[in-house]
């Protein structure tokens, strides 16, 4: 791959050592194959069409190729409606811009669509961030406990290599298959403006299945796919929240599957609302299939595989969703590993402590959003988190699909059965914490945007704020960017939109974990604001077999600063006055409330802190950012009385 032009923040920056998130390379992008198959090395190069169509003429221009139109799409036209914030660019770069997305109003009818969806066995858990609302428990679907922790539970096991590469050339090709087909490569890896308009010209009208609808707050990445001219199939529980985007014009279609069944016939039933359009004529045949929210990745990957389409293997999400065998796969790689040792039993707590030693830090090995994440420093400490751990997980029952605490008595399915109750005992890995945002085609990374974490609030490790451009020094960027894209290609990734975590340690960059999705909360505005870059669109395109090349400036557009606000304290939320009067400030893209005047919050005395309110702002350089960002905690916008 031929690096160039990369752009990382430093005080004088100069063309010879800057490092942009972007990487230009001259690597195949594997026309529609991109992701089928997850491997490189000594695999064969694929042909550019599966299923044959090479027999249709390719165009020679990009005009001629802007030109090209899909067949039998359907006939339905997506709206997105304008009372909503469109994640399209907004003028990142000036100043005084205010996001819709900070409109009071907004904010607070989506706590009341929360509230209105906590019986609700549709996915409530969007693992980068719900999981520390107030305002009580909330419901979880059997499929969703079993994804949280036993994943991939009762879903198909993985193809073979075989096996797979027999399913995607006895597929039929896709209509999005088609016009690649009749596309040149040279005019689909352009890394620019043209480019990426020609990459979206290829999407638009396409028919892609969302599995599972996430929180309300994920509604922008509806908003962006009808915005391209995307038809959209929402996959999810009869009593999702989306299903009315139906009714406004948003999405095409709202496909019911209940989730109180196990993942292996939530599979079933998905499959078979799958392969049943085009039939009605409002869409095309499914032409990608892609997921927002964690707990569908398993699902998805297994989905895109038995119908042929782009996709990650199996294999490679299973392996990155489970703790220890992503340290497996980063040790045969030859990266990094901190000292680990994986509990089955209570028995082994002790033989754990002598060989990772302390301190360390206690994982689910199946858990997701960090739950049940804590930090351990002394022996005695670790057998009592241990026990807690466990104990607690022990005690989940299913009752109506639902995720309780309680005993078999009451009536529940015992969730032990479900539940992988090992235990992840790693070693405490100290020093400073990025996000790399990767968006990777052909086997190579294309763009790899870094932002950095403040220290996080033990032993919870709750986040305290984020900047993006990094303030690390440069070659501290550089080898925790080259650590995140070789971690992903250890997984055997090829293909598609990844948040990464890492820390520069006192003994040099490790990794946290891969995400083998888009990453939540903030990020999506982040990269888009400071880079340019729409990840929601990029991984439109990866679902669709659309190579990837973002056009990314060799200068940050803005610098951002974002944090959730934890609770200082346990006690009542009296107002959000000060809150709404911050968010008509300039600089300031949204303030969101992420509770209500009344609510009762916990505070970190007496467990994981509660999130108050959510502050997103801009600034000229990312000291600036940051700096503003820390004003704004310091002025108490959500006051806390116990």
């Amino acid at each position: 791959a031929n690096r160039h032009g990369r752009f990382e923040v430093s005080s004088t920056p100069r063309r010879s050592d800057t490092h942009s998130p972007r990487t230009m390379t001259t690597a195949c992008c594997g026309g529609c194959f991109e992701g089928l198959r997850g491997r490189t090395g000594t695999q064969k190069v694929a042909p550019d069409v599966p299923g044959g169509a090479l027999g249709n003429a390719q165009v020679s221009t990009m005009q001629e190729a802007m030109a090209l139109t899909r067949l039998n799409s359907g006939v339905f036209l997506p709206s997105p409606t304008a009372a909503w914030a469109s994640p399209v660019p907004r003028d990142a770069g000036a100043e005084g811009v205010v996001s819709l997305d900070g409109d009071f109003d907004l904010v607070m009818h989506e706590l009341e669509t929360l509230d209105a969806a906590k019986d609700s066995l549709a996915m409530q858990l969007d693992t980068d961030g719900a999981r520390r609302l107030a305002g009580g428990s909330t419901s979880h679907s059997r499929f969703e406990v079993e994804q949280m922790f036993a994943s991939p539970a009762t879903l198909p096991k993985p193809m073979s290599l075989d096996e797979r590469e027999s399913q995607i050339r006895t597929s039929v090709p896709t209509a999005t298959n088609q016009i690649l087909a009749k596309v040149p490569r040279k005019l689909l890896q352009q890394a620019t403006e043209d480019g990426q308009n020609l990459r979206r010209s290829v999407a638009r009208g396409a028919t892609v299945v969302f599995v599972g609808a996430g929180l309300p707050g994920k509604r922008f990445t509806f908003e962006r796919a009808a915005a391209m001219g995307i038809k959209v199939a929402i996959i999810e529980h009869p009593d999702s929240w989306s299903q009315s985007l139906v009714g406004e014009g948003v999405v095409a279609k709202f496909l019911p599957v209940d989730m109180s069944q196990s993942s292996e016939a939530v599979f079933e039933a998905a499959l078979a609302h799958i392969r049943s359009l085009g039939q009605d004529g409002l869409t095309g045949p499914v032409d990608g299939v892609v997921t927002f929210v964690e707990l569908s990745v398993p699902l998805v990957a297994r989905l895109c595989e038995t119908l042929g389409l782009p996709g990650h293997t199996p294999a490679a999400v299973d392996a990155a969703r489970n703790k220890h065998e992503t340290r497996a796969a980063l040790k045969r790689a030859g990266l990094p590993t901190p000292k680990n040792y994986l509990i089955a039993s209570a028995d082994e707590v002790e033989k754990a402590g002598k060989i990772v030693g302390f301190p360390a830090v206690l994982k689910p090995v199946s858990g997701a959003a960090s739950l049940g994440v804590k930090k351990v420093t002394s022996a005695e400490e670790l057998a009592g988190t241990y026990k807690e751990i466990v104990d607690e997980l022990s005690t989940l029952v299913v009752s109506s699909g639902a995720l309780i605490q309680g005993s078999p008595d009451s009536g529940g399915v015992n969730a032990k059965g479900m539940v992988d109750l090992s235990v992840l005992m790693e070693q405490y890995l100290d020093g400073p914490e990025v996000d790399v945002d990767i968006v990777m085609s052909g086997g190579e990374y294309q763009y790899a945007g870094v932002a950095d974490n403040g220290p996080t609030m033990e032993p919870y490790f709750n986040e305290t704020w984020a900047v993006c451009p990094s303030l690390l020094p440069l070659d501290q960027q550089r080898s925790l960017k080259e650590l995140a894209v070789a971690c992903v290609k250890a997984l055997e990734f090829t293909v598609g939109v990844f948040h990464v975590e890492c820390k520069m340690t006192s003994n040099g960059p490790h990794l946290i974990e891969v995400n083998a999705r888009m990453g939540g909360g903030q990020v999506h505005e982040t990269n888009l604001r400071c880079w340019g870059v729409d990840l929601v669109e990029e991984m439109f395109f990866a679902c669709l077999g659309i190579p990837s090349r973002p056009p990314v400036p060799q200068q940050p557009r803005c610098a951002v600063a974002y944090c959730y606000v934890n609770a200082p304290t346990s006690g009542k939320v009296v107002s959000l006055e000060k809150l709404e009067a911050v968010s008509k400030r300039q600089n300031i893209v949204w303030a969101k409330p992420l509770v209500r005047p009344g609510v009762t919050v916990v505070g970190p005395e007496q467990g994981l802190p509660t999130w108050l309110c959510d502050l997103f702002v801009t600034g000229q350089s990312s000291k600036k950012a940051l700096a503003y960002l820390e004003e704004l905690q310091a002025e108490d916008l959500v006051p806390v009385e116990k």
